[in-house]
């Protein structure tokens, strides 16, 4: 399994438009972050985790020419807004609906959103999906065996995967004891890393330092990183050897 990290900014994405700090001014391209996601490709399926505003540039930027399904964490604009562009692998395989696997409180904000691509009577050209309704059962995909994890991102549900040794865990404020112990075994983990002080719907990189090292993973990227948490380059040399912020492109492979 082949995991690239698409995107691995906040909401706002890094650098923030109108800002002038060091690190939005960064000529390293690994504190340039478009909004987070990845994408999971195995010998059959590949899958990408959301599809933010800047899903397009993302795929043309990896070069991706096919996709099998879309998986969603939660409903914010930041995780679901590039929804729309998955119309070309839609139009490339026949017009057949992209699978969308997704919680059903999700949902109904996707169709808010995208109401033209749930139409009795679809406008020509239109995205169609298809729904696949997810809860903490675990699903298989492919060769994928999924399982989804229940996280609360302040008073929205969001889920983290877990397939196999792997496990992405982004936009969250609080992690169960259930929820945790669903995570121990993982070995590789991509897990969210807003800033540095606490906040009201995310952690921060002292929490995730903390949830990677009680999982005893092997390694830790930190993704969701916003511009305050600083460059790429100062806060690489403060973490331990296992652990380093992901950054767009960061392709990694677990056997």
């Amino acid at each position: 399994m082949i995991v690239t990290v698409l995107g691995s900014g906040t909401s706002q994405g890094v650098p923030v438009i109108g800002c002038d700090c060091p690190v939005c001014q960064s000529t390293d391209p690994r504190d340039k972050r478009t909004r987070t996601s990845i994408l999971i490709r195995t010998e059959q399926v590949t899958v990408a985790v959301d599809a933010g505003p800047d899903f397009r540039q993302q795929m043309l930027r990896e070069g991706v020419d096919h996709l099998d399904a879309v998986f969603i964490t939660h409903e914010h604009k930041d995780h679901i807004g590039g929804l729309d562009d998955v119309r070309p692998f839609i139009f490339k395989n026949g017009n057949r609906p992209m699978p969308l696997f997704v919680d059903k409180t999700a949902l109904p904000e996707i169709k808010r959103e995208f109401s033209y691509a749930f139409k009795e009577h679809l406008y020509p050209g239109a995205p169609t999906y298809e729904v696949h309704l997810i809860d903490e059962t675990p699903f298989t995909f492919g060769d994928l065996y999924v399982e989804p994890i229940r996280l609360k991102h302040y008073t929205l549900t969001c889920y983290a995967f877990r397939i196999g040794k792997f496990a992405y865990v982004t936009d969250f404020h609080e992690i169960s004891k259930k929820a945790l112990d669903k995570l121990r075994g993982v070995e590789y983990l991509i897990i969210e890393a807003l800033g540095r002080p606490k906040h009201y719907s995310h952690i921060n990189l002292k929490q995730a330092v903390q949830i990677s090292t009680e999982l005893q993973v092997k390694k830790a990227w930190f993704t969701h990183c916003s511009h305050s948490l600083g460059k790429a380059v100062d806060v690489n040399a403060e973490l331990p050897d296992n652990m380093m912020l992901a950054y767009d492109g960061l392709t990694f492979e677990i056997v």
